[in-house]
This record gives structure tokens, sequence and C-alpha cells, in this order.
């Protein structure tokens, strides 16, 4: 079986999929709301778009599993399953099928959210996930929360209700954004504790045909939705309508689905490098970069409750890290200690 990788390539997978998830993250909101703002009016089509692009995974996994073919081939002495196609165990799959239906539900909360509210108000509410997602990983994956965590919780939070103060959108749309977040809340710790209680080693690669499995289950629930509400009929004339004209209208619906996939590959990647917390703090510190781009290309204003969001979520990702550097420091002050008193008793011993 593959082996799980070193401390330092998950570092350098950490970087990676921070970058991915902020494109995705970033991108989405700005893109889907184009769709909605040019004539679009097909919340069961942006929906289906999320996770539409999920055979996009193949390619990556195409890769893997010829390396892993190429070093079996090499190693012929060697009696393990490397050269296995699929890694998932069934135990997961059931898991994944669970975790893809509830991400359907987010999904056709969010296109909601896009549809009704600018950016900046859908981007305030989803950057409450971060609220729920510290309360699940609490409950479900009993991810330790030391007081540093718990005060940039609390400071990303307040920045959110900051913003929200003076909201007076369409209410439905509020809630159906919270709802989104809440979801995305659950489903990241959900995630995270698959990780932890699988029967075997968790790779990049099993990572990866996760992420297809659950993109695919969400992507069949949004298909009957579409169904159901004659979507897939609709496009051409939709196409027809757009104010961007009929040949952008396909390259818009294409970028969502390709920028969604950026968001989901990113945020699984974050939670298999480091964990479910790490993924929310980073959506809300991302939170005003997407505010700045939407005042930028929508015209949206740019308030003094967006400002001092702003500088609280910045605080509350300094209050973050600056945490967990410190107890890196001190493992690795406590690891130094062991070492030097297990050489000192070394010496000792006749």
């Amino acid at each position: 079986m593959e082996t799980q990788v070193s401390s330092r390539m998950k570092n350098v997978l950490l970087i990676i999929n921070c970058i991915i998830l902020a494109i995705g993250y970033c991108g989405a909101p700005l893109i889907m709301r184009l769709y909605f703002i040019k004539g679009g009016k097909r919340i069961w089509l942006s929906c289906w778009l999320e996770t539409v692009a999920w055979p996009i995974n193949f390619i990556p996994l195409a890769i893997s599993y010829l390396y892993r073919r190429k070093n079996n081939n090499n190693n012929n002495n060697n009696k393990n399953n490397t050269s296995k196609l699929i890694l998932m165990t069934p135990r997961i799959f059931i898991a994944t099928i669970g975790i893809g239906i509830l991400q359907g539900l987010s999904n056709y909360s969010y296109s909601y959210g896009v549809a009704k509210l600018p950016v900046s108000t859908n981007g305030l509410l989803t950057s409450t996930q971060l609220a729920f997602i510290a309360f699940f990983a609490f409950i479900i994956a009993r991810l330790k929360l030391t007081s540093y965590s718990i005060n940039s919780v609390f400071l990303l939070t307040i920045g959110a209700v900051v913003l929200a103060l003076h909201s007076s959108e369409y209410i439905l749309g509020f809630f159906m954004s919270l709802a989104a977040a809440a979801l995305t809340g659950l489903i990241f710790p959900l995630v995270e504790l698959i990780y932890k209680k699988a029967q075997q080693a968790i790779t990049y690669t099993s990572v990866l045909e996760f992420q297809t499995v659950y993109c695919f289950v969400a992507t069949v629930f949004s298909t009957v939705g579409m169904i159901i509400n004659n979507d897939f009929q609709a496009i051409s004339s939709e196409a027809k309508s757009f104010e961007l004209g009929e040949g952008k209208y396909y390259v818009v619906i294409i970028c969502i689905a390709i920028i969604l996939q950026f968001y989901f590959l990113g945020s699984i990647g974050v939670i298999y490098s480091s964990s479910s917390l790490v993924c929310g703090i980073l959506i809300s510190v991302l939170l005003p970069v997407t505010e700045v781009l939407a005042v930028i290309l929508y015209g949206e204003k740019f308030s003094a409750e967006k400002g001092i969001s702003l500088a609280l979520c910045l605080w509350g990702c300094a209050s973050y890290f600056y945490g967990d550097y410190k107890d890196n420091k001190k493992r690795e002050n406590s690891n130094q200690s062991l070492e030097t008193e297990t050489i000192d008793k070394t010496k000792c011993t006749p």
C-alpha cells in the first residue's frame, strides 16, 4: 500500500492546497455572481456546476496509479498492493456517499445565497462556517481547542457579525447562506473523522479518490433537481438571452465548474495536510480578499464595517498561527529535553 507522506511533504502539500483553495474560494462567488447578475436564473444549474467537474480528478489519479504501478514493477519482491487502482475501502466508500449527499444540500443552499445576495454579504455569511467547524470539530473529531484557537474563532466570528450589522438583504437568501455555512461546518470535521477512523494509511491518492466519489454523489443529487426543474432544457434559451452573449454564457458556466473544483480539491487537501479548523481559518482569512475583489469588479460598497471586519480577520489569523507556532516550539523543546535525559541516562549506565 502507498505509504503516508513525510511531514515535510505534508507541509508542501499544505502550501499547494492553500493556494488552490484560495483560487477556488475567492473566485467561486465572483464568477457565480456574474452568472446571476447578467441574466442567469437557474439555481439548480449553478448547484450542479459546483461539482460537475469532478472527472478532472482522474488526471492526478491516473498519474498516481501509473507511478505506483511503476514502483511496484521495479520492486517485484515487495508483496504490497501498490498497483491497486482503488485504495478506498468499502467502509470509507459508504461514508463518502453520505458526505456527498450533505454536500449536495450545501451546494444548493450556497447557490441560492449567491443568487439573492451581493458577494460581500454572502461572503461574510459563508465565513461563519468557522464557528460551526470549531463546534463540530470539538464534538466529532475531538479537536483540542487552545486559548489561541478559541480567540481566533471569536475574533473571526465577531468580524462576520460586524459585517452583518447593517445587512438588510433578502431574508431567505440570508438564511440559505447561513445553512450552507452550517453544512460545510459539519462536513469538514466529518471528513477529518473519516481520515482518523480509516483502517488504513490515508494517502493523498486516497484523498483524491474520496473527493472524486463525494463530488460525483453531489452531482447526482443536483442532477435530479435539474431534471425535476427542467434546467437542462432551459440552458440553450438562457444562453441566448445572456447579457454578455451566448458564447460567453458557456465560458462562464465552464469557469464556474472548474473554479469550484479548485475549492473542493483545496479544502479536502488542507484537511488532509492539517485539520478542518485550519481550513476554516484560511477560508475566513480569505474573506477580506473576496470583499475587495467584489468592490473592484462589481462596485460593491466597502463600508467601515468591512474595514473593521478585515482587521478582525487578520488579527484572528495571527492569533491562531502564533498559537500554533508556540505549540510546535513547546513540543520541540519537550522532545529535545527527553532526548537529553535519555543520553544522560545512557552515559550513567555502567
